[in-house]
């Protein structure tokens, strides 16, 4: 997938992003798609038996994904994408997931949301744990306003014959999506520019441009069903900042606080870089706050004992708390 993206970013002379988007088509349609001469015949040839080196409809979606992931990842480096529209790193995507098939497990049906979904890397390793343990069918959306990300999106998708449905819009506006189990979203971060569509949010800043984070967290618990859970990568120092107090406000009136575990700070170049994933649950259905609001911070992934006896702990804390809430 590199090698030929390469090729065709020099045939075609454009960004690798756009070139992967091409390159995935061509694999979808089984064929080196030439417009107005380009690539060149000598460049579709090449491009032709690269592809025939791979049976990707054969792999299964998680080797797929992984491919479009590195692939993803030069490109973070060669295109410079700016940081909101990196994709999640596989470790987090995974205990993400992991918490996600805890709560999930043995569920009839499911409609799962993502309202930042970028190249989707994260709800599709959500998406391929879900599968293993949800025993019916699954409806699955994507929210993004980047046309490219979602065209990553889309190739990534049907290459691991996963579907989704995306769609192009921004996520603070009304929703063209239905109620949502679940939404699981990796947050981005910063002010939103809209003011005047900031202002329909309880979370909105009294002054100036909202976080973008506090909007998002508000918008997903008005897109969740009764009862329905959302799982956030969010900042560590989420609820410790001046803005913090309106954020606090709107949660205590609106959403149950059922978890916040900060990420290893090893994955993180700087404090204040540092990640945790956030779990609310929206209240209805019998759902209720839990009296032990789970908090810590995972140890090291070097350290695997240490680990696996924290990730035992918080199924432990699950099963106590919010899969009898939600039985």
């Amino acid at each position: 997938m590199d090698e030929s993206t390469t090729i065709l970013q020099e045939a075609l002379s454009t960004s690798y992003l756009d070139a992967f988007v091409e390159t995935g088509d061509n694999l979808l349609n089984g064929q080196v798609q030439v417009e107005d001469g380009q690539p060149d015949t000598e460049t579709a040839a090449k491009l032709t038996k690269l592809y025939a080196q791979v049976d990707w409809q054969s792999d299964d979606a998680e080797t797929v994904r992984r491919a479009v992931q590195l692939a993803m990842l030069k490109a973070i480096r060669v295109d410079e994408i700016q940081a909101n529209h990196q994709l999640t790193p596989d470790t987090i995507a995974y205990i993400m997931g992991y918490l996600v098939t805890r709560l999930e497990k043995d569920k009839p049906k499911l409609t799962v949301t993502d309202l930042t979904v970028g190249t989707a890397n994260l709800l599709t390793a959500v998406l391929s744990q879900l599968k293993a343990v949800v025993k019916g069918d699954i409806k699955a959306y994507g929210v993004d306003n980047d046309d490219t990300m979602l065209a990553i999106a889309q190739t990534s998708s049907d290459l691991q014959r996963l579907p989704i449905e995306l769609i192009h819009q921004d996520a603070l506006e009304q929703l063209l999506v239905p109620a949502s189990d679940l939404i699981v979203a990796d947050l981005p971060i910063g002010y939103y520019p809209i003011d005047e569509n900031a202002a329909n949010y309880q979370t909105h800043a009294a002054t100036g441009h909202s976080f973008v984070h506090h909007l998002m967290l508000e918008q997903a618990l008005n897109q969740l069903k009764p009862g329905g859970v959302g799982v956030f990568l969010v900042p560590s120092q989420l609820f410790q900042t001046e803005e913090a107090k309106g954020l606090l406000k709107w949660l205590a009136g609106n959403a149950y606080l059922q978890g916040l575990l900060n990420l290893p700070s090893e994955l993180f170049m700087n404090v204040n870089a540092q990640k945790a994933i956030l779990i609310l649950q929206k209240p209805g259905a019998g759902a209720k706050q839990v009296e032990q609001v789970m908090l810590g911070e995972f140890p090291s992934f070097k350290e695997q004992s240490a680990f696996q006896k924290f990730v035992a702990e918080i199924v432990q804390w699950e099963e106590q708390n919010l899969l009898t809430d939600r039985s």
